[in-house]
């Protein structure tokens, strides 16, 4: 027994120190996740680097040269980088080991900084922080001297602390604190100095200013001012500006180092609701979303009246503590308190990307994206449920459908009850038919928006450059093959489609040559196609005459570091590729010589042929023209060298085609058939079926929120739909005589806000227009610019998002439509610019929602 209880014994301490080993292992894993940091690369040239090393040639014109990201920067003098870059489409990140091998081997163009990123631990995820905090560090008694540093979010308020230290050459033994500066006039003071740059609200752009305490014992407690603005006051020689600058010594002198914008703008008594939001940085698409919700009236009067205060759910562990509701409802009491042109949406706007690390940084996003978290969010921050029960979903089994539509939303708000679902959910009917057994499946599914498709046109408008540079726009199937586009390309230039070969060319050189068996969706608009005509109908693989890539080349002045290189100095491409077909028999140095002389003139010894005969494959054969740097500059002309002629199809206006918005509603709830990656399990078969499925609307919210899907995304391709969708403002008679539920009629609806998305999928800007539920006037909100609007402005091909208000639940205005006086008194012209609104009494228009 002893020996037993022993040996027992040994077994639990061996137990004990495997998971004491097991827990150290994973917090040195977590140790080294923080401590790793990635390096930025240009993601072509690490593209043209990849087939490089693919193609095992050392020799071979695909030599990715130095390593330049010159594309990802800004400005080349200040080694900013752009905005908006995106990961595999504009740069890779890469381990440092790999960086530091790269550096080795190729080195690096010109004074370009090594672009090294932090792998940060945020809420949920492991991060790399492509965008560091870039703030202005200055000190209180010389604000103009400020130098622009930058921070992770992960460092702590005491890093920047001892960084200013150190920059300003701060005493030991002097006291200071902080302060973060987001505007002219507003300051806040850093109190937790172990708190985190993220937890601390500070963003890029922002001002930290360091206060020393004075000799006497004082901090100083003058507003940090910046002193430009008073040396332009200075410089005014009008009598009532110097009186001005009196003035504001003197209130500069007495006023507390506090004081907020709110507190500067007490006099301010402007319409509530209409105030803009300033863009602190690509974040357009959140404030278009934040109007469209705050002009939502049964939205905005929940938290105005402080209704959220008794129903914030701090326990929902699919919540966010509440936190996400409160900084909304700081952000909709300041917008409609009348005292403000302007509100910075900062503290909303971090604690959206602490809990949601999509919208952390400062990148351009979708405004339905951030709508969709939003509404999510303040749903699980305010739902009344404490403790969700589980719920097991019964089939329809042949009921009528009011009971199981009852049933189901009985269902959904046991678990789901809050302003959110009071406000904006629905019930969609979703019918699935077997096609083996004909199985009929009915099921109600809530929703929150609809998002319906807009109908697409099959065909899709070209431009490519046609051998001699001459520029065609073609219009080819949208889902069509590289074969078709030769074919619309003989059609406008009378060359046999089988005598072209179709490459994109980046950088002097052949990115890629496709076949004609390639789907066009693989080639994108900001791609430069060149189509080249051969002299050959067709290339065999042992016929006479083989398809080569002409390459032109500058002698450079520096090393070349390529592993097996036999040369002095490296080459750099420069000019239009050629693709040529030429007879075996030619491809030879002499004959290649010649045959060049002829194409590009009798220059003698301006250059020397590099030839590299493998096969009939244009991307394996190839020849390099070498051209002399000084007689590259006497000879050869590259302004002449770029020129073009443009085809008259590029003078063709496409005309935009209208739709109408219960186009797109039917659209969305036609019949369809699965897709195999997403088959339905009929309990009848026992197998998985491409069932067919059909949407319809079965009960309308208060609130209807529309979708328009203008975004299409396939494994090739993006593509922004630019269709004008027709849409009604207001309801002033049913558009059909079919009755809903119950006989009841169809739900109408007026139209209450409108956001827009301008531009391409990369470098859009997101706009709004909201009607205002006090005086029932229309506006334009443009990030922290507010203007007057009429009615026929609003339906545009930018429109993204429609917010409708069910017309027996609005509430008539209680203000009369303002005027040119009431508007503009006491606010710049620039920020709310008032016109006479017309009334479109007798253009009413109406939108009609039918349900089963």
């Amino acid at each position: 027994m002893h020996g037993a209880g022993k040996g027992s014994g040994l077994g639990d301490m061996y137990i004990y120190m495997k998971l004491v080993y097991l827990c150290v292992c994973v917090c040195i894993f977590y140790i080294y996740l923080y401590i790793l940091c990635r390096y930025l690369l240009e993601q072509r040239w690490f593209e043209q680097w990849s087939e490089y090393v693919k193609s095992g040639d050392q020799n071979s014109s695909l030599f990715p040269g130095p390593i330049d990201n010159s594309e990802l920067f800004d400005e080349l003098e200040s080694c900013h980088l752009k905005d908006c870059l995106v990961e595999n489409e504009d740069f890779t990140l890469i381990p440092a080991e790999a960086w530091h091998k790269l550096l080795s081997w190729y080195g690096q163009v010109g004074d370009q900084p090594a672009l090294e990123r932090k792998v940060v631990d945020l809420p949920s995820t492991l991060k790399v922080e492509v965008y560091p905090v870039e703030v202005f560090l200055c000190l209180h008694s010389n604000m103009d001297n400020a130098v622009t540093v930058q921070f992770s979010r992960v460092d702590t308020i005491q890093t920047i602390q001892k960084r200013m230290r150190a920059e300003f050459e701060v005493p030991d033994n002097a006291e200071t604190r902080l302060w973060m500066k987001s505007s002219d006039t507003s300051c806040e003071r850093l109190r937790n100095v172990h708190a985190s740059v993220l937890d601390s609200c500070l963003s890029s752009g922002m001002t930290v200013i360091m206060e020393m305490r004075n000799a006497d014992g004082t901090w100083p407690n003058v507003t940090p001012l910046s002193t430009s603005a008073v040396q332009i006051l200075m410089n005014l020689k009008n009598a009532w500006f110097r009186f001005c600058l009196y003035c504001l010594r003197f209130s500069i002198l007495t006023c507390a180092f506090r004081r907020n914008s709110m507190e500067e703008q007490e006099s301010y008594r402007g319409q509530p609701g209409v105030c803009g939001l300033t863009n602190l940085g690509n974040t357009c698409f959140m404030n278009s979303a934040l109007q469209c919700l705050s002009n939502t009236p049964p939205l905005t009067e929940y938290f105005l009246q402080n209704a959220y205060l008794e129903e914030l759910n701090f326990s929902n562990p699919l919540g966010m503590k509440g936190e996400i509701a409160e900084a909304y409802a700081d952000v909709i009491k300041q917008m409609w308190s009348g005292r403000h042109f302007s509100v910075v949406p900062r503290v909303f706007k971090t604690k959206v990307g602490h809990f949601a690390s999509q919208f952390l940084g400062y990148q351009q996003h979708d405004s339905q994206e951030l709508l969709s978290f939003l509404l999510d969010g303040l749903h699980e921050d305010l739902n009344r449920v404490k403790n969700k029960e589980y719920i097991e979903l019964r089939d329809a089994e042949g009921r009528p459908d009011q009971e199981v539509a009852e049933e189901a939303w009985r269902n959904h708000r046991r678990r789901n009850d809050s302003v959110i679902v009071d406000t904006f959910h629905g019930l969609f009917k979703s019918t699935l038919v077997c096609p083996e057994c004909r199985k009929v499946s009915v099921t109600f599914d809530p929703f929150c928006y609809l998002s319906v498709p807009l109908p697409v046109s099959k065909e899709r408008v070209m431009e490519v450059f046609f051998v001699s540079l001459d520029p065609h726009r073609l219009v080819v199937p949208k889902a069509g093959r590289v074969f078709d586009l030769c074919v619309a390309l003989s059609l406008a230039t009378g060359v046999s489609a089988d005598q072209m070969m179709v490459a994109d060319v980046f950088n002097h050189r052949f990115y890629k040559i496709y076949h004609t068996d390639e789907f066009l969706s693989s080639i994108l608009d900001r791609d430069d196609i060149f189509v080249y005509e051969l002299s050959c109908v067709s290339v065999e693989e042992d016929g006479e005459e083989v398809v080569l890539a002409v390459y032109m080349r500058e002698h450079g002045h520096y090393r070349d570091y390529g592993p097996s290189s036999t040369s002095s100095y490296g080459t750099s491409l420069f000019g239009h590729p050629l693709l040529m077909s030429v007879r075996r028999e030619q491809c030879t140095r002499d004959g290649l010589y010649d045959l060049f002389l002829q194409r590009y003139g009798p220059a003698p010894m301006l250059y020397t042929v590099f030839p590299s005969i493998s096969s009939s494959q244009p991307a394996q054969s190839y020849v390099a023209i070498d051209w002399d740097p000084d007689m590259k500059k006497k000879y050869y002309n590259e302004n002449e060298a770029e020129k073009y002629v443009k085809d008259h199809s590029m003078e063709v206006v496409y005309q935009q085609t209208t739709v109408q918005l219960q186009e797109c509603i039917e659209l969305f709830t036609t019949v369809e058939t699965l897709e195999e990656e997403n088959p339905w399990y009929c309990p009848v078969c026992k197998k998985h079926q491409l069932a067919t499925k059909k949407l319809d609307l079965w009960s309308l919210p208060e609130v209807l929120i529309i979708h328009l899907k203008r975004f299409s995304y396939t494994k090739y391709s993006r593509e922004k739909l630019d269709t004008i969708v027709d849409f009604p403002l207001r309801c002033a008679a049913a558009l059909s005589s079919s009755t809903g539920v119950n006989g009841e009629p169809p739900s109408r609806y007026d139209l209450i806000a409108v956001s827009n998305h301008y531009g391409g999928l990369r470098d859009g800007h997101y706009t709004s227009y909201a009607r205002n539920k006090d005086n029932g006037q229309w506006y334009y909100f443009d990030d922290s610019k507010v203007t007057d609007a009429k009615e026929e402005q609003i339906v545009t091909n930018a429109a993204y998002l429609l917010f409708y208000h069910r017309q027996d639940k609005i509430r008539h205005p209680t203000l009369p439509n303002p005027t040119n006086s009431c508007l503009t008194s006491g606010q710049p012209a620039d920020d709310v610019i008032s016109s006479n609104h017309e009334g479109l009494a007798g253009a009413a228009s109406c939108v009609s929602m039918e349900t089963d």
